[in-house]
């Protein structure tokens, strides 16, 4: 299939296309002599396994490391796919829902508490946690305590998770500016370190310098959360947030 075809049975651009050949993701198996891309039924059905996960909102490189890695399968990895498909459309039933909700109550027809209009939010924070860290969090602080985060995160007041995305704003702004200085003790370093513990107690429901300090040994042998802060706040952003935090825990 050459390359217009490829474009009128995906959708996908000749542009696009042409972009994730030069990149590694998904390579024409044969180039003519004129230059003419020809793709094979197995680079159709691998185009196909990439829209699945951009629908899915993973990064380009994230899909590429995946599609590398020696243990990837594409009956498993569809099997997968399912199931976060599955999470999407319930995310954004409830999120129709609460539209819906909304919407009558500015037409008089029904009451809706400032409790509800985040209900939908605050459960897609708890999903979004669970997926990707849940198995982690569980065998370092325990099911019972893991279970109390998520319950204090679903009874959280609209004022409440309001101030929690400002205070996380705030914290990479500390962030860059303490990194901008260089030093991991300084005293915006340790501010840093604050803002990042008054922000963990929105959702845990007990804190200690302890687990603080645990938590920042996690970022780092984590890439997840090394990525998180990294992309956010510049390269090495990780690693000075969590030497600071270190120093502020005084461990």
């Amino acid at each position: 299939m050459l390359i217009n075809e490829l474009v009128k049975l995906s959708g996908v651009s000749a542009r696009t296309l042409r972009y994730y050949d030069e990149i590694g993701l998904l390579k024409p198996s044969a180039i003519e002599q004129n230059g003419y891309r020809r793709y094979s039924q197995a680079d159709i059905d691998r185009l196909q396994q990439i829209l699945f996960y951009r629908e899915l909102d993973f990064k380009l490189e994230e899909i590429k490391a995946l599609m590398a890695h020696p243990q990837f399968e594409v009956k498993q990895a569809l099997k997968k796919q399912y199931i976060l498909l599955q999470k999407k459309r319930e995310y954004l039933e409830n999120l129709l829902q609460t539209i819906d909700q909304t919407i009558c109550m500015m037409e008089g027809e029904a009451n809706m508490t400032n409790e509800q209009k985040f209900e939908v939010f605050k459960n897609k924070l708890i999903e979004e946690n669970e997926q990707a860290y849940g198995e982690e969090i569980r065998g370092k602080y325990g099911e019972e305590q893991v279970e109390a985060s998520y319950s204090k995160l679903k009874h959280m007041t609209e004022e409440q998770y309001e101030a929690m995305q400002q205070l996380e704003k705030q914290l990479f702004e500390r962030l860059k500016e303490a990194m901008g200085l260089g030093d991991a003790t300084s005293a915006i370093a340790m501010e840093t370190a604050e803002l990042h513990k008054r922000w963990l107690s929105f959702s845990w429901a007990k804190y200690t310098k302890e687990a603080h300090a645990g938590l920042a040994h996690m970022y780092m042998e984590d890439e997840r959360f090394t990525s998180y802060y990294d992309e956010r706040a510049g390269a090495g952003a990780t690693r000075f947030l969590c030497d600071a935090i270190k120093v502020y825990a005084n461990i």
